[in-house]
């Protein structure tokens, strides 16, 4: 992991895919691994993917996320607490995504607020969706025969999923490399938070 995010120090000269997110700990994220384990379809984020995104950033020059990076450096904030409380979809009648929520609250409001108020200063338009703290869990295309049975029974068994809170100590900016097996994630750099 790099404290610092460096001009010059990714492959090419091609936008970057990212997002800044804060990063679970390895045994709530195993956790949640093994819970969603429970359903046999749709894609399943690794354990190490997992996180809380803060900002997608979509596709940016290197050159825009060594501003933003600037930007973020500067932020001096308190860690919020991380509250696991439930499992849900989202998409309505044609669910897209299981995620597991996380519990809102002023001071994970007020990094939100900070992060996307860097992003827009570094010059990165930003979608207006509503923030709704998660940590996604599964991704799905179209649900199949039986599937949707299946995930009104996962939600009864395990819709109720909880885990103490915690207070991350660092945030993240990250770049997702997209295969035909799924993202990989690497980190570009991190910045501290407060206690």
């Amino acid at each position: 992991m790099r404290s610092g995010f460096m001009r010059g120090s990714l492959r090419d000269d091609r936008p970057v895919r990212a997002f800044v997110g804060i990063p679970l700990p390895d045994d709530l994220s195993d956790r949640l691994e093994e819970v969603a384990a429970g359903l046999r379809f749709g894609r399943a984020i690794p354990a190490e993917n997992m996180h809380v995104t803060l900002a997608f950033l979509d596709e940016q020059p290197e050159e825009v996320l060594a501003d933003l990076h600037e930007e973020l450096a500067g932020l001096h904030l308190r860690a919020p607490e991380i509250a696991i409380e439930g499992l849900d979809l989202f998409g309505g009648d044609k669910p897209r995504l299981l995620f597991a929520a996380v519990m809102p609250n002023e001071a994970l409001a007020e990094l939100h607020k900070k992060v996307r108020q860097a992003a827009r200063a570094a010059g990165i338009a930003l979608s207006h969706e509503r923030f709704r703290p998660h940590v996604t869990l599964r991704r799905f295309q179209r649900l199949g025969f039986g599937e949707r049975d299946a995930l009104e029974r996962f939600l009864t068994l395990s819709g109720a999923f909880h885990a103490p809170a915690f207070r991350p100590v660092i945030f993240e900016m990250v770049q997702s490399h997209l295969s035909h097996e799924g993202a990989t994630y690497e980190t570009l750099a991190s910045y501290p938070l407060g206690q």
